[in-house]
């Protein structure tokens, strides 16, 4: 295999200055609305970056959950890699790609942990496989096989037969405020399209968040 002959000319959109919003949230919306519709592959999968006690970067595919002003959150297990990263380091980026569209989204940010009570509230939705998935998986930790797993996963059902599943204490959401956010468009020749935001510390109007819009080079 090549990997040097391997490249895509992307044909299928553009971004010009007098088409970007002053606010890139319900811009953001509308991309991955988009995306949903173009029937990308879980569209609301994002690349999560963390870094670890070393100041190594660690990066892995997590699943966007909520999105509403300038907080996405996603879920996870506390005690896993990621999360003990980020309770270390409570910074991230995320990236999310659309391929189809030929669409690149980035968002850096702030990162706490949610209220119990939305993360209840999530976790009461989720399908019960996977309700007890959080249970019998001791996330990031050495397992000795996959019957082992397995093993894991019926006591996990054997303890909750029924539907009333509890959350367990070291499960929940992380919520990233949004401080920067850029989008992505593959043009021809290489010549792509960037715009990247930033929040300002300054509120306007009803505390509504200023945002700062650039153009960047490709």
């Amino acid at each position: 295999m090549n990997l040097q002959e391997l490249r895509e000319h992307y044909t299928k959109g553009g971004l010009d200055d007098a088409s970007m919003p002053d606010n890139p949230i319900p811009f953001f919306e509308h991309w991955l609305h988009e995306a949903l519709k173009a029937e990308v592959v879980e569209p609301n999968a994002m690349a999560l970056a963390t870094v670890d006690s070393n100041g190594h970067p660690d990066v892995r595919i997590v699943l966007l959950k909520g999105l509403s002003d300038r907080e996405i959150v996603f879920y996870t297990n506390y005690d896993g890699t990621k999360g003990k990263q980020l309770d270390q380091h409570p910074y991230a980026s995320a990236t999310f790609w659309w391929g189809p569209l030929e669409r690149q989204v980035r968002i850096r940010g702030a990162i706490h942990r949610q209220a119990q009570e939305a993360s209840e509230a999530y976790f009461k939705s989720r399908p019960r496989a996977s309700r007890v998935g959080a249970w019998a998986s001791p996330q990031s930790e050495e397992i000795a096989s996959r019957e082992a797993l397995d093993a894991l996963f019926t006591a996990a059902e054997e303890r909750f037969p029924g539907d009333d599943i509890p959350m367990p204490p070291n499960w929940g959401g992380y919520v990233m405020i949004i401080e920067e956010i850029e989008f992505w468009q593959g043009r021809g020749g290489r010549m792509h399209d960037r715009f990247r935001y930033w929040a300002s510390q300054e509120a306007g109007q009803e505390g509504e968040t200023m945002w700062t819009r650039k153009r960047l080079a490709p």
